[in-house]
């Protein structure tokens, strides 16, 4: 694993790696994403990076048919919905994400607890392409 830090800028370069890093306490042993240098559960500070497997499963989603700007930005509309879910990560933690390649013309058919992988998207916008989370079914 490249060195990462704990600013919040490494988590996106980790993502532009293809890496989905996080922190853990040495404390208490609580996995945390993003990474975080005080434990969101005893508050300690002793806290390392690590790399989570990208695996997980939906534990959560909903379909946006009235975007962000951001990803109006990228045509996303209501003819042209998104699917945003949280994820549990393998390791425990949950982050949200988009979730790519399920068919939004029948959210019924989605379905929780489906397992995913991580993918890094990028957005379509502009000459410099920024990296965001998402996920897909396995």
């Amino acid at each position: 694993m490249e060195a990462y830090s704990m600013i919040s800028k490494d988590f996106f370069e980790a993502l532009e790696a293809g890496a989905l890093i996080g922190s853990h306490c040495l404390d208490c042993g609580t996995k945390a994403i993003p990474q975080r240098q005080i434990c969101p559960k005893c508050l300690g500070s002793r806290t390392e990076i690590i790399e989570y497997s990208g695996k997980g499963s939906l534990a959560a989603f909903t379909v946006v048919y009235v975007p962000s700007s951001m990803m109006a930005n990228n045509g996303f509309d209501s003819r042209n919905p998104y699917c945003v879910g949280i994820v549990e990560l393998d390791e425990g933690p949950k982050i949200s994400a988009q979730i790519l390649d399920v068919d939004l013309r029948n959210p019924e058919s989605i379905s929780i607890g489906t397992k995913l992988v991580m993918v890094s998207a990028k957005n379509n916008t502009d000459e410099n392409p920024k990296t965001h989370l998402a996920f897909k079914p396995v």
